[in-house]
């Protein structure tokens, strides 16, 4: 029986192509890798599957995915999911940093308590304690679109967004202050100076 399978840059695959893994029940390594998978994503019971690899995916539903594998790949201890936009990481966003990597380091192994690495770094003791601590808390939870977010995103033109009042927006209706000061700021007690010497100014 196969032990191995590959089906990386098959741009092909689908929900439908997967259905045949069922033949492999003793499966133990599966690399599923650009394969523009979606949250669509269903395996047939692996028992044996302890590797599965998912990187650059479509995959959004951390959540949903993490609870399938729970059910249909209990021996499973290696997992990636790098390129995704459930595993966030500057590789996926600029908009994500560290914290938020590690925040989603601790839901998975709330959810995958078994795991001994996860996107090729080992799963370390401190990360399993606070998994169990915190892991459920960890959960990244996106904003429902409201109907007025989505007319706004279908007419961006006419709903543009400014901080300033609407009374404010024509450039003839603006009113300005004026006023004096009587402090002066030196910076001379300021904490930034102190480590700056005299030669460096």
């Amino acid at each position: 029986m196969e032990k191995y399978l590959s089906l990386s840059g098959n741009h092909s695959s689908n929900k439908r192509s997967l259905e045949g893994l069922s033949a492999f029940r003793s499966l133990e390594e599966l690399i599923l890798d650009n394969n523009l998978l979606g949250d669509d994503l269903v395996l047939p019971g692996l028992p044996q599957l302890h590797t599965l690899t998912l990187n650059k995916n479509r995959i959004t539903d951390l959540e949903y995915l993490l609870d399938h594998l729970a059910e249909v790949t209990p021996a499973l201890e290696y997992l990636s999911l790098l390129g995704n936009v459930a595993c966030p990481n500057e590789l996926v966003s600029l908009e994500k940093d560290e914290e938020d990597y590690k925040r989603y380091r601790c839901f998975v192994l709330h959810k995958l308590p078994n795991l001994k690495f996860l996107d090729a770094q080992k799963v370390t003791r401190q990360e399993r304690e606070e998994a169990l601590v915190r892991g459920a808390f960890m959960k990244v939870v996106k904003p429902k679109a409201s109907s007025g977010d989505l007319a706004a995103s279908a007419f961006p033109e006419e709903h543009h967004y400014t901080p300033l009042p609407s009374a404010s927006r024509e450039l003839t209706s603006h009113r300005g202050v004026l006023g004096k000061c009587r402090y002066v700021y030196y910076g001379k007690n300021s904490e930034g100076n102190r480590f700056i010497r005299d030669d460096q100014l």
